[in-house]
């Protein structure tokens, strides 16, 4: 139906409205209701897919001079009663009365099959009159406590009944389900069998959920297991309470209140429970009296966004719904596990403090806890109306990995093995561990500009603030701490490099390397300078994927057994950085192993990482090698430059080049030998690999060689060819 036709069918279904003159102003009123009138029956029109086809009666507004002291209105069809407490005046209490009252006369109305059904009535009455807000106030009135008093309500439109049906109605998003279905059984002109049940309002046994489990890598944010449907939102529980910790600006110490079921948390409680005891033992009251002290965070503070911008469904209104004790928000297992990931990154501390929940939290004393010490886990309990549990989830985070596992109709208890099996599962692939390495050295800082297609955070002192969605500079980014991109990984470009940038994923930070000095006599260029100084960024990522991406910028098209030996080598020599960089990661220039962001990882690199550890303990050096011939000729002075004046002679030996220079002493002229590595002069003319020979011609040297890189160690064209499994092509790069 089209929109104009609606509003024309909605404006002449509108009925007659009489007024008595005992609720003035008169003409207030009937428009009052009018309006009303028109927003319920859109309402109705919206969710039951149409509009009735018998036109209303005309109803009769007045005053109720027998309404009781806990009524504000009450009817029946055709009548609507108000009590009108000053003359004149159509206050807010009113005009809310007068909704609900005219949302019974259009059930009446339209749906007539259901006019002996008072649960039906008063929840729809509630839902669509406007007063729902008003029901939150007051004490925190649990999901199974508001159902059983509203089944023990003689009447459920007193008070006490409607506080207990908006708690109910509360736990849904937009219009609740269960109202939405039984007005197009209204619509459609069914029979009503049987009237609508709390269990049916609440959502029990309607909501379905199968088992999700999702293990994102904590370095590089990639999915590296999961299984169901991840990314469907869901309840949450109390699984989001180490965000509500973090955002506090005090903790106080509270005493337990017995009896209170919301303190309910577990035997030999303290007499005085502070913060984190009450996260480790998930003591919703403690929650909840934080909020009454007025000192506690409100809608997750600074991890609000955070939140939100992995797919939170909204931001709470108070601690109840933070908490997850009311059910109205959602979010998906992947959206958790990503918040879990800044989380470690950004708080240490809080990870540590939840290692401690097996021993002495909610997953103490079961036969799991020990496959889980040293895993930081926060579990979390979405219960029905008669409070059985509709989902339970734990969230997992151990030195390189996030797990979320969310099992329907569970407790957590009773699902805690499955946490260490979801990252046995994940550790089936080798080199998650973190790898770390000073990227981009070669460039002034400045000059480095990132973004993420994600949710990008810098980390400020512990506290994430949202960065930029465009481009950005990276130093800036990582000023106060480090840089995360959630759901992508991070965009880099600079000038004279990619116009669409390079992807990197992981995590980086700033860390500014000591000046370095070159030993004297050693000869060195700007750029060799720079890059055995290393970098002011350290990138943070997987072994695997670091691997993987030196691997890549060495030869793209290496496969096989070759790609298999160089990326253990690359591995290898990533925990040997220390011959590079003393004290500091290994850097990803040729210095180095050069290293150009993430690519796609190859199934030989991974079979590499899942190989034994190399025997050798030093760096082990690789080039690309092989013996395509090349000639290439150098001006002299830019080869005295690094070799120094007056320059007779040079050869090439063992990767050392040999050199003769003609010096004075007052009147005698000799000559001095000097020797210094090969690949001094390679990188510092830019080479193709350690020539063979060199020759003078007149203001120039000439150079010849074969291959590329500096032709020690590994060579990856050898390798190539050599047809022979990686052991042996290590054994013979480099020796027994």
């Amino acid at each position: 139906m089209g929109l104009a036709v609606t509003v024309a069918v909605l404006l002449a279904a509108t009925p007659t409205f009489v007024t008595r003159g005992d609720v003035t102003p008169e003409v207030g009123l009937r428009r009052e209701a009018e309006a009303a009138w028109t927003a319920l029956e859109a309402r109705y029109v919206q969710e039951a897919g149409g509009v009735p086809a018998k036109p209303p009666a005309s109803i009769v507004l007045q005053r109720g001079a027998a309404l009781t002291p806990q009524r504000n209105g009450q009817g029946r069809p055709g009548l609507v009663e108000l009590r009108q407490n000053t003359p004149g005046v159509l206050d807010e209490r009113l005009r809310l009365a007068l909704r609900h009252e005219l949302a019974h006369q259009l059930l009446w109305w339209a749906c007539p099959q259901s006019s002996e059904d008072r649960l039906f009535h008063e929840a729809f009455a509630v839902a669509v009159s406007g007063e729902l807000p008003s029901w939150k106030e007051g004490p925190y009135l649990s999901l199974s406590r508001a159902a059983s008093e509203l089944a023990v309500a003689p009447e459920v439109d007193t008070p006490r009944a409607r506080r207990a049906l908006a708690r109910l109605l509360n736990e849904s998003t937009g219009f609740p389900p269960a109202l939405s279905r039984r007005l197009r059984q209204c619509q459609d002109g069914a029979r009503w069998a049987s009237p609508l049940s709390i269990d049916e309002l609440a959502g029990v046994g309607v909501r379905e959920a199968r088992p999700a489990t999702v293990v994102v890598s904590r370095h590089s944010g990639e999915v590296l297991l999961s299984e169901g449907d991840v990314r469907r939102a869901l309840p949450y529980g109390s699984v989001l309470k180490p965000f509500l910790y973090v955002a506090g600006a005090e903790h106080p110490t509270l005493p337990p209140r017995p009896g209170v079921p919301e303190w309910a948390c577990g035997a030999g409680l303290p007499a005085k429970v502070d913060a984190r005891t009450a996260l480790l033992r998930s003591c919703n009251g403690y929650f909840l009296d934080w909020e009454a002290r007025g000192s506690a965070p409100r809608a997750f503070g600074a991890w609000g966004p955070v939140l939100a911008a992995v797919g939170l469904t909204g931001l709470p209104e108070d601690m109840a719904e933070a908490t997850g004790l009311r059910s109205t928000l959602a979010v998906s297992p992947w959206g958790v596990a990503q918040a879990y990931r800044l989380l470690a990154e950004a708080r240490p501390d809080v990870v540590a403090l939840l290692a401690d929940n097996a021993a002495r939290g909610t997953l103490a004393e079961l036969p799991a806890s020990k496959s889980l010490v040293g895993v930081a886990t926060k579990t979390g309990t979405v219960r029905d109306a008669a409070s059985r549990p509709q989902f339970g989830w734990i969230a997992a985070v151990d030195p390189d990995l996030v797990a979320v596992v969310v099992r329907p109709g569970a407790m957590p208890r009773q699902f805690a093995d499955e946490v260490p099996k979801a990252l046995a599962r994940a550790r089936k692939q080798a080199g998650l561990e973190a790898a770390r390495v000073q990227v981009l050295g070669l460039l002034p800082p400045g000059d480095v500009e990132a973004r993420c297609s994600g949710a990008g955070f810098a980390l400020v002192e512990g506290v994430p603030r949202a960065g930029a969605e465009t481009w950005a500079p990276l130093a800036s980014l990582t000023q106060r701490g480090a840089a995360v991109c959630l759901g992508a990984p991070w965009r880099v470009r600079f000038p004279g490099g990619p116009e669409e940038g390079r992807d990197y994923a992981g995590v980086f930070i700033t860390s500014e390397p000591p000046p370095y000095r070159p030993p004297p006599g050693v000869p060195t260029t700007p750029s060799a300078m720079k890059a055995r100084r290393g970098s002011d960024f350290v990138f943070r990522t997987t072994r695997l994927q670091y691997a993987a991406g030196v691997v890549s910028a060495e030869d793209v098209t290496l496969t096989g057994e070759a790609r298999v030996a160089l990326a253990r080598v690359v591995a290898h020599n990533e925990q040997h950085g220390h011959s590079r960089h003393p004290g500091r990661p290994v850097c990803d220039t040729t210095h180095c192993q050069a290293f150009r962001g993430t690519v796609r990882v190859r199934s030989e690199d991974a079979k590499a990482l899942g190989l034994a550890p190399l025997k050798w303990r030093k760096w082990l050096t690789f080039s690309q090698g092989g013996e395509e011939p090349w000639r290439q000729a150098r001006p002299r002075a830019e080869v005295e430059r690094l070799l120094g004046r007056g320059l007779v002679s040079l050869r090439f030996e063992a990767g050392r080049v040999h050199y003769l220079r003609a010096e004075t002493d007052g009147d005698a002229t000799f000559d001095t030998a000097r020797s210094v590595p090969c690949d001094l002069l390679r990188s510092g003319l830019k080479l193709p690999s350690c020539p063979r020979t060199a020759s003078f011609n007149g203001e120039s040297l000439m150079f010849e060689g074969r291959g590329r890189g500096h032709g020690e160690g590994l060579d990856v064209e050898a390798a190539k060819a050599a047809g022979s499994r990686s052991d042996a092509i290590l054994e013979e790069a480099y020796g027994q």
